[in-house]
């Protein structure tokens, strides 16, 4: 049975690379703080840093200009040493610390050839939620000329038993260590071994048995669903001009991804908000109360959706299902229809309401997503609403630090 796990060939910053520098967090986080970006282009000044490799969202306007210094920063890194071999054929197993406890991951390679993320999709490897088809693009364009990939996806697997990850992590003083440092601007700590030879294959092994019971969906993508895309889209661009026999093991086939166990206790599912901009906040939550009324859904006040605007106004509603599919179709047609108005997506409650500070802004919170639900959820429902859950606070997310060569 075939599990599309594939071992790779995992580069990192060669010795004496200053690893807080060089690793940075996900390219879609603090799209609305773009004084945390600054902050990290400060920390790193001159330093290698895949900083340089990775086209932060808050500065996607500037795409296109920046995209060029994105390869060009690979290359030097490939031909100078920088990025150097530290796991021939293997993955490299990960500890990160967050406020929430240790959370183990495997960087692996999976085929994008068993990923697909339209809705319907019975792929083995599935979006989690709605992907935003106008977002993949620029991380295509990236890609497309990229010698190597930095990911920043987490997959996730289902895996009650910890059967996969966790039985790495008890035997981690047998492995050859990696990395351990603490990452820059509040992100915790990260350790890194290799899982090389005899280990990988009872990785397989694992692999091999949560498959069988997995009716079809084996590995569901927590974060980092539109760089997948990317590396999907770009593996169908480029396998359609390949001979059949050089398919099956060209690097571009596979990404580079973070197995994270849902299971596991410190992987905490926390709620995205909604920051919406150019609005009159009575008028748009009249109209979405109207909508709830001619959908006949119950109009209780509760707490499954808060909103708030600036002047101290707040509505709340009650929801017997999850809130956030009748909202984001909701809102989805409302900005359609209003053109003067934007939506932001937002990590965290203090976050969200330092936003809402003028009097056009609105705020809302919907929430927690119960993960344990999730897997049963996509099989039954198909992909979720575009950002219905974030996988802890945006510091939480995942670093690049491992590099992989797709050309």
């Amino acid at each position: 049975m075939d599990n599309a796990l594939h071992t790779a060939k995992i580069l990192l910053p060669r010795a004496g690379i200053d690893p807080e520098k060089w690793a940075v967090v996900a390219c879609d986080q603090f799209t609305a703080q773009p004084e945390y970006w600054r902050k990290a282009d400060a920390l790193v000044g001159q330093a290698p840093s895949a900083l340089r490799l990775i086209l932060p969202e808050a500065w996607l306007v500037e795409g296109e200009a920046r995209i060029p210094a994105i390869h060009a920063a690979m290359a030097k890194y490939l031909s100078d040493g920088t990025l150097e071999t530290a796991v021939e054929d293997g993955f490299v197993l990960v500890e990160r610390d967050t406020p929430a406890g240790a959370r183990p991951g495997l960087v692996v390679a999976l085929d994008l050839e068993a990923y697909d993320y339209n809705p319907g999709s019975a792929s083995l490897i599935r979006a989690t939620e709605g992907t935003v088809l106008e977002r993949v693009p620029p991380r295509a364009r990236i890609r497309a000329g990229a010698p190597v990939e930095l990911p920043h996806v987490m997959m996730l697997i289902d895996d009650p038993g910890m059967t996969v990850i966790e039985p790495l992590l008890q035997r981690r003083a047998s492995l050859r260590p990696l990395y351990d440092f603490e990452l820059m601007l509040g992100g915790g700590h990260l350790r890194g071994w290799a899982v090389e030879g005899a280990d990988t294959r009872g990785v397989f092994d694992a692999i091999d048995a949560l498959n069988a019971k997995a009716d079809g969906l084996l590995y569901a993508v927590g974060d980092g669903n539109h760089s997948l895309a990317a590396a999907r889209r770009c593996w169908l661009d480029l396998r359609d001009t390949l001979p059949a026999e050089a398919r099956a093991n060209h690097p571009a086939r596979y990404a580079l991804v973070e197995l994270v166990n849902l299971a596991c206790p410190a992987l905490v599912f926390e709620p995205i908000h909604r920051a919406l901009f150019g609005v009159n906040p009575s008028e748009l939550m009249d109209a979405y109360r109207e909508t709830l009324r001619a959908d006949g859904a119950e109009l209780g006040e509760g707490d499954d959706l808060v909103a708030f605007d600036a002047a101290g106004h707040t509505w709340r509603f009650k929801s017997e299902e999850h809130p956030l599919a009748r909202l984001q179709a909701f809102l989805d047609r409302w900005l359609s229809a209003h053109s003067e108005a934007r939506i932001d997506y937002i990590h965290g409650e203090a976050a969200l309401r330092g936003l809402i500070d003028r009097p056009d802004a609105l705020g809302l919170m919907p929430r927690p997503f119960d993960k344990s639900e999730l897997f049963a959820a996509i099989r039954r429902h198909g992909v979720l609403p575009r950002k219905t859950f974030s996988m802890g606070e945006a510091t939480e997310k995942r670093y690049y630090m491992e590099a992989r060569g797709i050309q």
